[in-house]
C-alpha cells in the first residue's frame, strides 16, 4: 500500500532543489541585463552633462 508519509521528506528536498535550480537560472539571466542597462544609461548621463558644458563655456 502506498504511504505518502514516507516521501514527504523526498519531495520536501526536491522542491526546495527545483526552487533553487529556477532562481539561479533567472539571476544569471537578469543581474547582467540589469548592470548593462544601468552602465549604458550612466554613460549616456556622463555623455549629456559633458555636452552642457561644452555648450555652456561658448
Amino acid at each position: 500500500m502506498f504511504e505518502i508519509e514516507q516521501y514527504l521528506g523526498f519531495l520536501l528536498f526536491l522542491t526546495i532543489l527545483t526552487i533553487g535550480f529556477w532562481l539561479l537560472i533567472f539571476l544569471t539571466a537578469i543581474i547582467p541585463y540589469w548592470i548593462g542597462g544601468s552602465l549604458i544609461e550612466r554613460l549616456k548621463e556622463i555623455k549629456d552633462s559633458k555636452k552642457k558644458k561644452e555648450n555652456e563655456e561658448e
